[in-house]
């Protein structure tokens, strides 16, 4: 074990999305992540996220069957947090919610992941990613001006959901190492939604940001920020927004287009020209022309072509784990340098090494695992 998490201890019950994503942040960094998984996806098809489910170990077990509840029990007693990501008062009926864990553990901290939180008229309502970037305002600002457009499922899911609910452990985990108690964390996806938005309802109010799609220097109006298409059908992103570089930008593309930052009625035709130069050369070709340190325009890749850019290459950005090109960790550490991730788990996959982490000797395993309290998966 190494990294600048070694040492920590974090149990969260299985689910999609933030928790799984959170827990390959924290494990990626060196903590120890310990899932449970429901006995009947052992052996399954492969989860939806697989690929965030490494650096975490995985028990399989029915927490309906006390037996099973007794174990979540235990792995929390050792733990520095336990994250529920059942919907408000399913963890309390399973027996496992924050009075039962804490009254064992003082300090604990238990973190419950939602996507509205634990009140509020929507607390009990089920929803996805689209949902909360709705209600809470980010799907509005985010497309074209006649329609939102959803943004993959980052804002939410895991920017608003899994990053926010790193921060919020490392932090009771730091406050109770001083203090020696633990806390209750309500994590919902919608407020972390509106924090990520906190620029713009600052904006707003002061007149720097028109509350309407496709109206604004950074969604897509601005002709010196936004996308343009290639005559090969490639896209190059431009973020020229500062005169300077607007400058070089437009010195190299060969035009005399206007900046007119503080103009918004002259962006559409500025676009218009620059969208007529773009047009007649490749990508390839532009990306070549463009590539200087003043000219804030760069290639849109794909995500196959995203690992193979040189400056990613070079700062080893992507690694292969499984035969799979994914992100390598981050951020980077210059002293407690965290290990190679470990394969993603699936459910069961290390029942029999963490029940006799446990303390369970082999007869007792599998009299659970013959009564379908545990499982282990077969590819283990």
């Amino acid at each position: 074990m190494s990294g600048p998490l070694h040492g920590v201890r974090i149990v969260m019950m299985g689910g999609l999305g933030p928790a799984p994503f959170c827990g390959m942040l924290l494990g990626d960094l060196g903590a120890d992540v310990v899932r449970v998984d429901a006995v009947t996806g052992v052996d399954g098809p492969l989860p939806i996220d697989y690929s965030v489910r490494r650096s975490q170990r995985s028990l399989a077990a029915d927490v309906k069957d006390s037996r099973g509840r007794d174990l979540v029990l235990r792995l929390a007693d050792g733990a520095d947090a336990f994250v529920d990501v059942y919907r408000p008062g399913v963890a309390e009926r399973l027996g496992i919610g924050p009075d039962a864990l804490r009254q064992r553990n003082p300090r604990l901290v238990y973190a419950r992941m939602t996507g509205y939180g634990q009140d509020g008229p929507m607390a009990g309502h089920a929803g996805h990613d689209i949902n909360y970037i709705a209600i809470a305002g980010a799907l509005h600002g985010i497309g074209t001006a006649e329609s939102p457009i959803p943004p993959l499922n980052l804002v939410g899911d895991y920017g608003g959901g899994g990053m926010l609910l790193a921060v919020g452990l490392l932090s009771a985990i730091l406050e109770a190492r001083a203090s020696g108690e633990g806390q209750v964390l309500d994590v919902a996806m919608v407020d972390g939604v509106a924090t990520l938005l906190a620029p713009y309802f600052g904006m707003v109010p002061e007149g720097t940001w028109r509350d309407r799609r496709h109206d604004n220097l950074l969604d897509g109006a601005a002709h010196f920020y936004g996308v343009y298409a290639t005559a090969d059908g490639g896209h190059i992103a431009v973020g020229a927004m500062e005169p300077k570089f607007y400058a070089e930008l437009c010195a190299r593309l060969g035009v005399n287009v206007p900046h007119d930052d503080d103009e918004p009625a002259a962006w559409a035709d500025h676009r218009a020209t620059l969208a007529a130069r773009f047009g007649e050369k490749s990508r390839g070709e532009w990306e070549q022309i463009l590539d200087s340190p003043g000219c804030c325009a760069t290639p849109v890749l794909s995500l196959a072509e995203a690992p193979r850019h040189p400056h990613l290459v070079a700062r080893e950005t992507f690694l292969e784990l499984d035969g799979i090109t994914q992100p390598a960790p981050a951020p980077r550490f210059s002293r407690t340098v965290p290990a190679a991730p470990s394969s993603p788990s699936l459910p069961g996959d290390h029942t029999r090494a963490l029940l006799a982490e446990l303390g369970l000797d082999v007869d007792t395993i599998a009299q659970l695992a013959d009564a379908g309290v545990v499982a282990q998966s077969s590819s283990q």
